[in-house]
């Protein structure tokens, strides 16, 4: 478990990515404390303020890099998530800035597709769905959010995967679980919390 100094640490760093990559300007180097060269999963969400909708959501969400490369990496592509136009200048100032650390995927085991429903658990576990090539993802926070039980969970990372709405019942499916720990501006450039799933 991460601190919430920790937490402020990197919510600012991604701000100074974010900031830096799309004013063209040479990117900062991180904080010197040891933690940033730990490995783990991290995704960087931008949100809209003061209507907090979705401006770009991209991360890493295997433990493959250290969180220096991985911030870095995350904090850059949310500027330009396919789903949106690319983050402009004048906008810097109206979207806060969300850094969620994850936990290592957990694959679930089970003898029926129908045990999922029991196993995952709405705002503990976010959802990796896998099945012939396509991938799907979808943060713990989402669930919540949106409003969804289990079953929509499990629709809404197939349709993330470009798959049927019921591939999660297909026995050759797999579907992982982890949980994450989110830090967020409460406003742009302004007091950073940690931020409960539940």
């Amino acid at each position: 478990m991460l601190s919430i100094d920790q937490g402020v640490m990197l919510v600012n760093y991604a701000r100074l990515i974010v900031e830096h990559h799309v004013n063209n300007e040479p990117l900062p180097g991180c904080p010197s404390d040891p933690f940033f060269q730990e490995y783990n999963g991290v995704f960087v969400t931008l949100h809209t303020y003061p209507d907090h909708k979705l401006r770009g959501c991209i991360g890493i969400p295997e433990p493959v890099m250290t969180l220096e490369r991985a911030i870095k990496e995350a904090a850059i592509s949310s500027t330009q998530d396919p789903r949106f136009p690319l983050l402009e200048r004048h906008e810097l100032v109206s979207i806060i800035v969300e850094v969620t650390v994850l936990t290592p995927p957990e694959l679930l085991t089970v003898k029926n597709p129908e045990e999922y429903l029991k196993k995952i658990v709405i705002g503990k576990h976010g959802l990796i769905l896998r099945k012939d090539g396509h991938s799907g993802l979808l943060l713990p926070q989402v669930p919540v959010e949106q409003g969804w039980d289990v079953e929509e969970f499990l629709t809404q990372t197939c349709y993330k995967a470009w798959l049927p709405p019921d591939a999660w019942l297909d026995p050759r499916t797999k579907i992982f679980i982890f949980s994450g720990q989110i830090f967020t501006e409460v406003e742009p450039h302004g007091k950073i919390q940690e931020k409960p799933l539940a």
